[in-house]
């Protein structure tokens, strides 16, 4: 089941992949602009998507899309959420840290995820029911059994704005207890480190749906836990997002929420 729809989603990632290779290290500055202040879109972005949308719909040309980039078309009950370039401020300025996310999300949420970092030849891989892969051998979430001393990821854009206190403060007292703490700029590769075992947890306020699309997969089908801040299942909605081990994702929720 869903064999297709992975396949598709893995052709798609590897479509926005290539144009992304050929543009890294030798971006014109002229060819990237700023949406909104410190938030920075280019041709680079663009032209993935454009790819990643026609590999796609040449598989199921049924299925809705929803890109960053470009919006959403077409059916919203069963459609692809693509990230063409998660970690742009990365690309544009030669930070070897970024990558594309397809998803595909039916009524009942996520269905498949890809996350494909090309600079390291990784691919992460999930369908619902299915498990989760890395480059094609099955992954689980680590067994940390705790937030003492686990390493975690979390992620903070400018446009968390009057939310900064809040993360500030959770920060602050998540910090004591961790033996690490990274912030790499790339929400859908850090769901994708969770799901490997490379990080135990992660944490972030304000993501947009294609960000976590795909990762969220990898995370829940690796055997990890997510909810919002809350300690509810809204974090599609908020992109308010705390994920981790079965140990150390409760602890952490109620390190954010004290």
């Amino acid at each position: 089941m869903f064999d297709a729809q992975r396949d598709a989603a893995v052709a798609g990632a590897q479509a926005g992949a290539e144009v992304l290779l050929t543009y890294f290290r030798k971006l014109d500055p002229a060819l990237i602009t700023e949406k909104t202040k410190n938030d920075f879109v280019s041709v680079a972005d663009r032209s993935a998507e454009a790819a990643i949308r026609a590999e796609l719909a040449r598989h199921f040309p049924d299925y809705g899309f929803l890109g960053e980039e470009g919006g959403a078309f077409g059916n919203v009950e069963c459609r692809w959420i693509v990230d063409p370039l998660d970690g742009t401020l990365n690309f544009v300025q030669g930070f070897p840290h970024w990558c594309v996310s397809v998803a595909l999300w039916d009524g009942s949420g996520p269905v498949v995820g890809c996350v494909l970092d090309p600079l390291r030849g990784d691919c992460f891989l999930a369908a619902r029911g299915q498990g989760a892969t890395w480059n094609g051998q099955p992954m689980r979430v680590s067994r940390q059994p705790g937030l003492d001393g686990a390493f975690l990821a979390t992620g903070f854009a400018y446009q968390l704005e009057d939310r900064w206190p809040m993360f500030n403060a959770a920060l602050g007292r998540v910090f004591p207890r961790a033996k690490g703490i990274r912030r790499a700029g790339s929400a859908a590769l850090d769901l994708s480190h969770v799901a490997c075992g490379i990080y135990d947890g992660y944490f972030e306020l304000g993501l947009k749906i294609w960000d976590l699309a795909a990762g969220a997969l990898l995370v829940q089908e690796a055997g990890g836990v997510i909810t919002d801040w809350e300690g509810d299942q809204g974090w599609s909605q908020s992109g308010n997002l705390v994920t981790g081990t079965r140990g150390v994702q409760p602890e952490l929720l109620a390190c954010l929420k004290a």
